[in-house]
């Protein structure tokens, strides 16, 4: 989960002064990369990483490089080309072919390039932009800043270029129903490094002994849930109680939240059941519904049915099709 970039400011702002910093970040990439513009890493002065830059195979030199650029102060850039047998990352055995580009910008008490900034942000939850010149010290972070849509792109400007990153908290996922199933999924939601809630007002389900990794678990369903939902900034909901009445008075409570996303647990007429004991039609859910929840993967064990419903939920609220990935790995 310290791949998530929350987690990986968490470790840097409770060490930043007892170790020196840099923050090493993908600005440009030509054909297949294992990692795309905006990726991040911190690496510290122990020679420790927290994050990735590719897929494990480039992050020996990275680091190597890193001390360079603590030692002088100075930002270093590099550039593995997979393609040309006389680069290093050729060497390494680079197996995308593609040409990545790094920054490493050494991060100071006088200039923390906007980090401190930026994770405030992703502790309240908000979304917004990070600006980073590119070989220079220099960087930004403005939040609530609505940037299009956009990924991270360099954008040329009066005084250099810069490296233009939209920022966003990793999803918040609410799960209604805390029984046997549900474990898995509030374990890889976790290992993920995403936030996770567990709601059941059943005594005998959503223990805590059950869910060790849940961020937060509840007991009722009325009124405060929905508030709980908007003021926690929760993203997807999984209805998966088990219960007709109690997904019902989830959805009925939730019906107005400003969620993203819901997936329904079992076949399609369950959840017809499940709308008709709320009073609620379809047409009246402002979110995208999945019913039944996930993707299509073969799954019958509660771990790959948890993971297709996670897989829907991820495609859903970063608005990808779920195509193969090999379709676009051969392009």
């Amino acid at each position: 989960m310290t791949n998530q970039l929350s987690a990986m400011l968490g470790i840097w702002q409770e060490n930043r002064d007892s170790t020196e910093w840099v923050l090493g970040t993908v600005y440009r990439t030509e054909g297949s990369a294992y990692r795309k513009a905006g990726a991040m890493m911190l690496i510290n002065g122990h020679g420790q990483q927290f994050g990735l830059l590719s897929g494990g195979c480039l992050e020996a030199d990275i680091i190597r490089n890193a001390r360079r650029a603590m030692v002088t102060g100075k930002p270093v850039t590099l550039t593995y080309d997979g393609t040309d047998e006389d680069d290093l990352s050729f060497k390494l055995g680079v197996g995308c072919g593609g040409t990545v580009y790094i920054m490493l910008q050494p991060l100071s008490a006088w200039n923390d390039l906007g980090l401190g900034d930026l994770y405030e942000a992703l502790q309240k939850r908000q979304s917004g932009v990070y600006f980073q010149k590119i070989d220079a010290v220099e960087g930004y972070f403005e939040a609530g800043v609505i940037y299009g849509q956009r990924p991270a792109h360099i954008e040329n400007r009066e005084d250099g270029n810069w490296l233009v990153t939209p920022i966003q908290p990793e999803p918040h996922v609410l799960v209604v129903g805390g029984g046997l199933d549900a474990r898995p999924v509030i374990g890889i939601a976790h290992q993920m490094g995403w936030q996770t809630t567990l709601v059941d007002p059943r005594p005998a389900n959503a223990r805590a002994e059950h869910f060790p990794t849940a961020g937060k678990i509840l007991r009722k369903i009325d009124g405060d849930l929905a508030t709980y939902v908007t003021d926690h900034k929760v993203d997807a909901v999984i209805l998966m109680a088990h219960s007709v009445s109690i997904d019902a008075a989830a959805l009925t409570v939730l019906c107005d939240a400003p969620i993203k996303h819901l997936s329904a647990l079992g076949p399609r007429h369950r959840f017809r059941d499940v709308l008709n004991e709320a009073g609620i039609s379809r047409n009246d859910l402002a979110f995208d519904v999945s019913s039944p929840a996930g993707l299509d993967i073969g799954g019958q064990l509660p771990e790959s049915i948890a993971l297709s419903m996670l897989s829907g939920i991820h495609a859903a609220l970063f608005k990808q099709s779920a195509a193969p990935a090999l379709a676009q790995a051969a392009e």
